[in-house]
Parts: structure tokens; sequence; C-alpha cells
């Protein structure tokens, strides 16, 4: 597969996770400048990485969660915690890679996770 054809194959799946208007809006806010990071992020990240058969899309969004969460990338975490409930994932499914976070990365990490995920929530009208 040609790199144009993965980057529009990454560009559907990331508009399917994190919705057409969240996708645009990241994309314009970083201009000409961040214009090769984004493709990066398309083509790879999401035409490749994401549209591989191995895992569901559910999983490897908690699996996001967990390593934004443990790296401390609150703009990040916030993301794919969006990403990941409109990927299906529940709250509660979410609290349990916290709390995972919690043990295997500290106190510190996941109270910061859990906080932007609740916030993430009552942003969403969702009940945590």
């Amino acid at each position: 597969m040609d790199l144009q054809e993965l980057y529009r194959r990454g560009l559907a799946i990331r508009k399917e996770i994190f919705g057409k208007e969240a996708v645009e809006k990241r994309m314009a806010a970083v201009g000409d400048y961040g214009a090769p990071l984004q493709n990066i992020i398309n083509a790879y990240a999401y035409g490749d990485i994401w549209a591989r058969p191995g895992l569901e899309r559910r999983t490897r969004s908690l699996v996001v969660i967990g390593m934004t969460a443990a790296l401390n990338r609150p703009a990040e975490f916030k993301v794919h915690v969006n990403g990941a409930l409109n990927s299906g994932c529940t709250p509660d499914e979410i609290r349990e890679v916290l709390l995972l976070i919690a043990l295997y990365c500290g106190i510190p990490a996941s109270n910061d996770a859990h906080r932007i995920a609740l916030e993430t929530f009552a942003e969403r009208g969702l009940a945590s």
C-alpha cells in the first residue's frame, strides 16, 4: 500500500474514532509547521497500526489510555478518553485501566488520569 493510501485510510479511521471536527481542529492547530507530523500520525499511527486486525479498536483505545496516563501526557490522555468512549469503552473499563496505572506507574499518574477522565465524562454528560 502506498503512503497516500495509508494517509487516506488513517485519516478516515482517526475521524471515526475522534470525530471529524476534533481531528480537523487538531490538524489545523499546527498549520503548515505541523503538517509533516500530521502526515506521520495519519499514515503510520492510524493508517497502519490502528488498522491492523490483531486487536479491536476499543482494546487499542484502552491500551493507549494506559500509555498516555503512564507517560503523564494529559492532553493526549483526554483525546484518547474521548476516542475510547467513541469506540465503545465504558467509564468503568477506563477506571479499571487507571487502577492498573496506580499499581504499575504510580498513584500520582493515576490521580491525574482519574481527574481528567471524570472531567471528560462530565463534558459528555456521562455518569461516573
